[in-house]
C-alpha cells in the first residue's frame, strides 16, 4: 500500500432538520391545539485513531466528507429522525488542523480516540414549544441550525522514540532490519527508502522501544532538495535521534566529516526543535574498515567534526556494536520516563504559596 503522510479534506455536517407549525386535527376536537414535532439534529463527523491505518491514502482520494441532514419535524407530535453521523478512520499520530483558522482541532496518539471534526446542526423547534396561555395557537417555529464545515488538513506523523538520521545509503535501514523485524528494502544505491519504516525492538520479554527509519537527507533538504525533508516531520515525537554516519564510504573523494555537518545544517535549518533534541553519533560500516585502522579514522573523525556527545561504533551489516547500542537506549528511554513521572508527582509549589497567601489575606480582612 502506497504510504501518504499528508491530506486535505472536508468535513460537511448536516443540518438540522425544520420544526413543524402543525395543529390536532381530529374528528370532534374543532380546535385542537399545537402539535408540531422537533425537527432532528444533523449528523456529525468524527474521526477515531485506529493502530490498524498506517497511512492517510483513503484521504488523498476521498476529499468530501458529508454527514447526513435531520429529518423535519412532522404533526401529531412526531420529531424528525437524527441525521447519521460518520466516522472516519486515521492512523495512530494524525495531526488535524483547521485550514482557515490554524486551530489544532486534535493530536491522534492513543487508539480509540474519537474527536469530532464537524458538529451537526441543532433541529430547530415545533410550534408546540410556543404554547402560552396568552398564545393557544401558535403559528411559528423554527428552522434547523446548519451544521458546522470545516477544510483539514491531515498530518502523519508517526509515533516512535528512536529516529533514524543520516545521508542515503548510511546504512540505516541495514541497521533498523538487524535491531528489528522490520524489513525495509536494503541495497548498495543511494534513496532506496522511499518512505519512512517503522521497527519495534525488543530489548526483553518486557522492554521494548519504537525506532523511525526516514528517507536519507541531502544537502538542501530543508529546502525541498531529495526525499528526507518530506518525512522530518516523522522525526519530531521522538525522544533521541541516531545521527548514523558512512565511516567508509565507496566514493573516497567523499568526506564523512562534511556529510555529517550538512545533515545537522539540514536539521537546524528545518526546525529548531528538532536539531535540540538528544542526539547520539552512530558510526557504522566499520566492517569495511581495517581493525588495524580503526581506532585511527574514528579518532581522525572525532577530532575533525568536534563533536562532544555519546558516539557509538557498529557494524549494521555484521551486529558489531549493535547490542551495546540498544541497551544504552533503553537506559536512555527509561530516564527520560522517570524524569517524567517524576514530574508528574511533584506539587506545584508556586500554586500552593498563592492558595496560602489567598487564604492568610482573607483571614485578615
Amino acid at each position: 500500500m502506497k504510504f501518504i503522510d499528508e491530506a486535505r479534506i472536508e468535513a460537511i455536517a448536516g443540518n438540522g432538520g425544520n420544526g413543524s407549525a402543525s395543529f390536532r386535527r381530529e374528528k370532534f376536537v374543532p380546535f385542537g391545539g399545537p402539535d408540531g414535532g422537533d425537527g432532528g439534529r444533523g449528523g456529525s463527523v468524527f474521526a477515531v485513531a485506529d493502530r490498524n491505518i498506517n497511512t492517510l491514502i483513503d484521504f488523498r482520494y476521498a476529499k468530501k466528507h458529508v454527514a447526513r441532514n435531520g429529518e423535519n419535524g412532522r404533526g401529531s407530535d412526531c420529531y424528525g429522525a437524527a441525521g447519521e453521523d460518520i466516522t472516519l478512520r486515521m492512523p495512530v499520530g494524525t495531526l488535524i488542523t483547521d485550514m482557515d483558522t490554524g486551530e489544532v482541532i486534535a493530536d491522534l496518539t492513543e487508539h480509540g480516540q474519537r474527536v469530532c471534526l464537524a458538529e451537526g446542526g441543532m433541529g430547530g423547534w415545533g410550534n408546540l414549544h410556543f404554547k402560552s396561555s396568552t398564545n393557544r395557537a401558535p403559528r411559528q417555529q423554527v428552522d434547523g441550525k446548519p451544521g458546522e464545515r470545516r477544510m483539514l488538513k491531515l498530518e502523519l506523523k508517526v509515533l516512535a522514540d528512536v529516529g533514524l538520521l543520516g545521508m542515503p545509503n548510511a546504512g540505516k535501514s541495514t541497521f533498523i532490519s538487524h535491531i528489528s523485524n522490520a524489513r525495509p528494502k536494503v541495497a548498495d544505491y543511494p534513496f532506496t527508502t522511499l518512505h519512512p519504516n517503522l521497527g519495534v525492538v525488543r530489548v526483553d520479554h518486557e522492554q521494548s522501544f519504537v525506532v523511525a527509519d526516514i528517507p536519507g537527507l541531502i544537502e538542501g533538504a530543508a529546502e525541498g532538495a531529495g526525499l528526507g525533508h518530506q518525512f522530518l516531520r516523522h522525526l519530531q515525537r521522538t525522544g533521541l535521534l541516531l545521527h548514523i554516519v558512512d565511516l567508509a564510504p565507496f566514493d573516497e573523494a567523499v568526506d564523512p566529516v562534511a556529510e555529517a555537518r550538512a545533515i545537522v545544517n539540514e536539521l537546524k535549518k528545518y526546525d529548531e526543535t528538532l536539531y535540540e533534541k538528544p542526539r547520539w553519533l552512530v558510526l557504522n560500516k566499520l566492517d569495511m574498515v581495517p581493525e588495524d585502522e580503526r581506532a585511527a579514522k574514528v579518532k581522525d573523525f572525532l577530532k575533525r567534526y568536534k563533536w562532544k556527545g555519546p558516539v557509538f561504533q557498529i557494524s549494521a551489516l555484521t551486529g558489531e556494536g549493535c547490542r551495546e547500542l540498544i541497551y544504552a537506549i533503553k537506559d536512555h528511554l527509561q530516564a527520560i520516563k522517570a524524569e517524567e513521572a517524576a514530574a508528574l508527582a511533584e506539587p506545584d509549589i508556586r500554586l500552593d504559596d498563592r492558595l496560602h497567601n489567598v487564604e492568610q489575606g482573607q483571614r485578615e480582612a
